[in-house]
């Protein structure tokens, strides 16, 4: 047991750093937010150190529930990141409304999201996932005076429980016909004759997962959760919890159910083409970009699940490094939409408002045109490399048809950011006078993440290879 205690580091400072700022703010109050968000993101510190050092350790705890690896190691990162920019970003939106809960709801759902990454049994798989819906279910209705905070809140409580209630039939259903919980031994048992039991329980796992990533038909929550939430919390769920998420389904489709790739990759291929079609086309006449960025975000899962559908060591990189830029472009649009705002100090939301920003902002103008550009995959600009190389790994695993629809959905996809682009710099200035404005710290990440999704993003290149390499050679 010891043994174990010392390879789950990162767990164990989440959870000790989120019960103490948890009894920060249980005796004081709401008086010392700013002690509490600093506790936070220094449990967040201290736990990516953690899993740095851990780097280059491959085992197994607690009976081989859970997993300490490079794959994990690299999606935690990714999400401590996140989660650490989602609580320093918080205050200034808040303002008078910030309270302790906020951030410690933020780690309680960081340690489920680590272990999610990390499972390698159904029951750990659920905990972990269930730890990070709890704290989201929260966290999305965090703002109890507004009525769209609420709604968002109700209906992803709601949609959340009966995605949750098939994720865990799926799991009884491969629990009585493999006889185990653990990955390793269902893979051994999806290696001989599949019955309709297990495929049934395929199905339904893939479902409940799909939800996790809001990919078609699963999606149905994501524009009215992501409009309705705190942009902070909609910042929020658009990163971590979609690392964590296909991290844990890429674990489960290579690692438990990798022989019966006949099985599962039919239902990915069909989830990655309905969430490029549909992101693509319902984003069109969207008015509230972050109702846009909501189908933005489908459409790149569906993207993401090309790699995934491979079924390949390559396929696996892509979706890694995909994940990577996709979670440094979203947190940058997101970073610019909590700057848009009126002379009121009132948050702008609505696409039409933006006409003319690029005379009264141009800098923030300019960002966000490099953010919907790199999220359209347009070259020259970095986020074009990651979909490159999930075509790639499709054509090699001879799933030509499907990266060819991919590439021609693309090009339909790029229209709603080229429109957005077009309103900002081409319309008439609109009546709404979006003045904008932020913190050092926000201008910062934005100009960072804008430069590197620029063409100095393919100088990383070499360094992204041989991490998401190395990260994805666990699985296979």
């Amino acid at each position: 047991m010891s043994a174990d205690l010392a390879l789950i580091w990162p767990e164990l400072i989440l959870t000790i750093g989120g019960l103490i700022t948890l009894l920060l703010g249980t005796f004081a109050g709401d008086r010392q937010v700013g002690l509490y968000q600093l506790a936070a993101m220094l449990t967040l510190g201290a736990a990516a150190f953690a899993v740095v050092a851990l780097f280059g350790v491959e085992a197994s705890v607690f009976s081989g529930t859970l997993a300490v690896d490079g794959f994990g190691g690299f999606a935690k990162l990714l999400i401590y990141a996140a989660s650490f920019v989602c609580i320093l970003i918080a205050p200034r939106f808040f303002t008078g409304g910030m309270r302790a809960e906020y951030p410690v709801l933020i780690l309680f759902a960081a340690l489920g999201m680590g272990i999610m990454a990390s499972a390698r049994d159904l029951m750990t798989l659920y905990i972990g996932l269930e730890l990070n819906s709890l704290a989201a279910y929260v966290l999305a209705s965090f703002m109890r005076t507004d009525e769209r905070s609420s709604e968002a809140g109700l209906k992803y409580f709601v949609l959340g429980a009966l995605a949750s209630g098939m994720l865990l039939y799926g799991i009884s259903l491969i629990y009585g016909f493999s006889g185990t919980t653990d990955f390793a031994a269902i893979a051994l048992r999806m290696g001989g004759e599949m019955n309709i039991g297990l495929v049934f329980g395929i199905v339904f796992m893939l479902a409940g997962l799909g939800f996790k990533i809001s990919a078609v038909p699963f999606h149905m929550w994501t524009p009215d959760v992501y409009e309705g939430a705190p942009t902070p919390v909609t910042t929020f769920f658009a990163s971590a919890p979609k690392v964590a998420a296909m991290a844990l389904m890429t674990r489960v489709v290579v690692d438990a159910m990798g022989p019966a790739i006949g099985a599962w990759q039919q239902i990915v291929i069909f989830l990655a083409l309905a969430s490029i079609i549909l992101g693509a086309v319902g984003a069109i006449g969207q008015k509230n970009i972050k109702r846009l960025l909501a189908y933005s975000s489908i459409n790149n899962v569906g993207f993401i699940l090309i790699g995934l559908a491979a079924g390949t060591q390559a396929g696996v990189e892509a979706v890694l490094t995909y994940l990577l830029v996709y979670v440094v472009t979203t947190i940058g649009s997101f970073l610019v939409v909590l700057q848009l705002r009126d002379a009121a100090g009132n948050q702008v939301e609505s696409i039409p408002a933006l006409a003319g920003l690029s005379q009264r902002r141009p800098g923030l103008a300019a960002a966000l045109s490099v953010f919907l550009l790199s999220l359209a995959g347009i070259p020259p600009l970095f986020g074009f490399w990651p979909k490159y190389l999930v075509f790639e790994a499709a054509v090699n695993a001879n799933l030509v048809p499907l990266a060819v629809a991919g590439i021609v959905a693309s090009v339909i996809g790029a229209f709603y950011y080229i429109a957005v682009i077009k309103t900002m710099y081409f319309d008439d200035a609109s009546d709404v006078e979006v003045t904008g404005g932020g913190s050092a710290v926000e201008g910062a990440i934005v100009t960072a993440s804008a430069l590197w999704l620029s063409v100095v993003g393919y100088l990383f290149i070499p360094v992204l290879a041989v991490a998401s390499a190395s990260a994805a050679a666990v699985l296979f």
